[in-house]
């Protein structure tokens, strides 16, 4: 096992770093997306756009899961590094398999939750009476794979954090590529269970290569003495990844309203209540293809200032930080281009409907709701470097500050004035007030990092 005053971490190049650890974390995350996205097109295209609100409607319990694989994931993955990072070994080992405990209790709760109050979740979520049998037959299946789901996602946090980013990337690979696979195959014989089938297929092959690297992590000695749950360490694990966690619950919870707010609202206009539904679930698939490059470039540089910030060297820490706040402005500004030029041929992916209504609908949803995508860049880079840093608090708070302080009182009141439009501009003003106030704390917190750089130099 390699000494902590090895790590590269440390001293390797801060671009070399993150090249390397953020390109498989963007690829996991990609995949991570693309699991919904590939269901979502095929179900689309060999279903119709009632199937598409179905997956929409499903969509909350995906968030849900995730919620809690990032709380434990994100929260494991700083605190092994800060550990790591300030050389206390025992620690870190104990944080580690307290994270992979969690994760495990966590899915099986989430699967048995689900399944238990499964009709009336749905219903909730915004299922119309149309869409509802479509939903059930899908998410019933998907709800079984969730214990797989939660402890992949999480997994995958802290095996990249022991510096095994390309492992990780190959595990969400190697489900993605089944899930693919099965998909049209499935579809055609199962319908639309088949597309949840295929889902959770997948996600069983990364949890099985996950649990795999147990025995091959790097930096953490994986024993079963470790493996006993501590109420103290798990406490400081949560409170880590907390931000990452209410950041989840928030797009739960905007999807929620959203779903609800389009069948309220579409009723009322031309376009009718399943159509709406239906558009909101792609806007919010196509948005996660971007976002999840955006996420991916705040995981991958997350190691890097969590062990630096640990161990005092806040140079590295403030280049890490401006790197990828640079690199996903970049992205998110490459995604706002793609959108605003070609909205119907996006659509298009996710079936050819014949009904004029619905490609009007949704050509005009993709451009004015992802009107503010340019801005999406520093939010998330931002909540993953406080938490990094161990200030959960703040990057809790810029977390919830684009979905729940702005996007969903903005969902609710301005729809009351302008009626389904009122929805669609919610999305940038949302997105360019949270890009605002995350720039402020960030100057403000760089102030104080300065003056810890001044005192090392003394």
């Amino acid at each position: 096992m390699t000494e902590n005053k090895g790590n590269p971490l440390g001293y390797e190049k801060v671009t070399t770093l993150m090249l390397k650890f953020a390109i498989p974390s963007i690829i996991a995350m990609l995949v991570s997306a693309i699991y919904n996205i590939v269901d979502q097109i095929f179900i689309g295209n060999m279903i119709g756009y009632h199937g598409n609100a179905a997956t929409n409607v499903a969509f909350p319990l995906t968030t849900i899961s995730l919620a809690f694989s990032l709380l434990i994931g994100t929260g494991g993955a700083a605190k092994q590094n800060l550990l790591l990072g300030a050389k206390k070994q025992e620690q870190a080992n104990r944080a580690t398999c307290n994270s992979i405990l969690m994760l495990v209790v966590c899915g099986v709760v989430l699967g048995t939750i689900t399944l238990i109050f499964l009709k009336p979740l749905l219903v909730f979520f915004g299922a119309t009476k149309d869409v509802l049998p479509y939903a059930l037959d899908y998410t019933g299946i998907i709800a079984i794979g969730l214990p797989f789901a939660t402890a992949v996602t999480g997994l995958n946090h802290l095996i990249r954090a022991d510096g095994s980013p390309t492992y990780s990337m190959i595990s969400m690979v190697s489900g993605a590529v089944v899930n693919t696979v099965c998909d049209p195959v499935f579809i055609k014989f199962w319908g639309i269970k088949g597309a949840a089938i295929a889902t959770v297929l997948g996600q069983f092959v990364s949890f099985v290569m996950n649990i795999m690297y147990l025995r091959k992590f790097k930096h953490i000695e994986i024993k079963r003495e470790y493996f006993r749950f501590d109420i103290k360490i798990s406490g400081s694990i949560c409170i880590l990844g907390i931000a990452s966690f209410f950041n989840q619950l928030a797009m739960t919870l905007v999807q929620i309203v959203m779903n609800n707010s389009m069948t309220t609202y579409g009723k009322q206009s031309v376009y009718g209540s399943d159509i709406p539904l239906a558009c909101s679930g792609i806007v919010m698939k196509v948005s996660m293809i971007f976002m999840a490059v955006v996420i991916g470039i705040a995981q991958g540089h997350q190691p890097i200032v969590s062990f630096n910030y640990g161990a005092g060297k806040y140079k590295r820490v403030k280049e890490a930080y401006l790197k990828a706040v640079l690199t996903a402005t970049i992205v998110s500004t490459t995604g706002f281009i793609l959108l605003q030029l070609f909205p119907e041929q996006i659509l298009s992916l996710f079936g050819k409907e014949n009904d004029p209504a619905y490609l009007r609908f949704g050509v005009r949803l993709l451009k004015i709701f992802l009107m503010g995508m340019a801005l999406n860049g520093i939010q998330p880079v931002t909540t993953t470097f406080f938490t990094a840093i161990g200030k959960a608090i703040k990057g809790t708070f810029i977390a919830l500050t684009r979905q729940v302080i702005f996007l969903v009182p903005l969902v609710i009141l301005l729809p009351m004035f302008f009626g389904i439009d009122g929805i669609m501009y919610a999305g940038p003003i949302a997105d360019t007030s949270a890009f605002l106030l995350a720039i402020i704390l960030v100057v403000f917190d760089f102030r104080r990092i300065r003056r810890l750089e001044i005192e090392n130099e003394k």
